[in-house]
């Protein structure tokens, strides 16, 4: 069995500020989870803490790329650094977030050993980009584009290794049905879809394993699994920058991820979006740490 590695990536560099003069709470989620006992509970290694660059976004305004950029390039490369180390190693590393910007790292690492997939459980594709939309600013919200090589250079081609995933590479579980129309432009470049809907009807484990089974193939090294917790339903999990309704409810997120997790060919996962500053009493961020326990079987 590999070693669970914790590693902390506690990055908001990828979201609009909440309200004028703050910063997105999400950079607290791993010592929130810490604080349930996530690393012991899970029986990992300490993997430490990659410090994210300072929250700031200067003079930016609308239309001038992705603020934060030169921030989010150093740190993807940082982090892309500590996550190749692991997986080299051959562990399993558990990233926890940050905003969803921080799949640039793990996308980049995996690129630099080979050939690697992506699982995305998130409420939305996290697919904006220049050619799709005019609102290009919150790598939070495009780090799936811009790891498929949409948008700007210095975020897309680091290293000269862009894009760091391949369309045909990517799925996408959770999406809300309501935005089903959206998935026009995935679906038109092979990126397999499934709804909240589409779970339901074929079972969150069904659709896991035959997934994870999907990613058996020999010009793939593996995949990578990245877990938004805005894709619970909001009853359950309202603590996250966009609680959309009717997302899954607990039992079938583990569902799903527990094949996908379990499987050897599954490089690592990412635990993004939890914000302890909506979550006064704790209740949300103590059941993403029961789930996320539950989905790596060490329940």
């Amino acid at each position: 069995m590999r070693n669970l590695v914790v590693l902390d990536a506690p990055s908001n560099l990828g979201l609009r500020p909440p309200a004028p003069g703050t910063v997105p709470g999400c950079h607290k989620l791993a010592g929130a989870l810490r604080e349930q006992r996530i690393v012991q509970r899970l029986g990992a290694l300490e993997g430490g803490v990659v410090v994210p660059p300072r929250y700031d976004r200067g003079d930016w305004r609308e239309g001038d790329g992705v603020f934060n950029a030169q921030a989010l390039a150093s740190y993807t490369v940082r982090l892309a650094d500590r996550i190749e180390r692991h997986v080299r190693a051959g562990d399993f590393p558990v990233v926890l977030g940050g905003d969803c910007s921080i799949g640039l790292g793990s996308s980049l690492a995996l690129r630099r050993i080979g050939r690697y997939g992506l699982a995305a459980v998130d409420a939305s594709p996290d697919f904006r980009h220049p050619g799709n939309s005019d609102r290009v600013g919150a790598a939070g919200g495009e780090e799936v584009a811009l790891a498929t090589g949409r948008g700007q250079k210095d975020l897309t081609d680091l290293e000269g290794l862009g894009p760091y995933l391949r369309d045909e590479d990517v799925r996408f579980f959770g999406i809300r049905d309501e935005f089903a129309d959206d998935r026009a432009e995935l679906v038109e470049l092979k990126m397999p879809v499934f709804t909240v809907g589409d779970l339901r009807a074929q079972g969150p484990e069904a659709v896991g394993r035959a997934t994870a089974q999907s990613f058996e193939i020999p010009r793939l090294n593996g995949f990578w699994v990245h877990l938004d917790a805005d894709v619970l339903d909001p009853s359950v999990m309202p603590a996250v920058d966009s609680p959309d309704p009717d997302g899954l409810l607990p039992d079938e997120l583990v569902g799903l991820l527990s094949p996908l997790l379990a499987s050897p060919r599954c490089a690592g996962l990412n635990v993004t979006i939890y914000d302890p500053d909506l979550d006064p009493e704790g209740t949300a961020g103590a059941l993403l740490a029961d789930l996320v326990v539950a989905a790596l079987g060490r329940g």
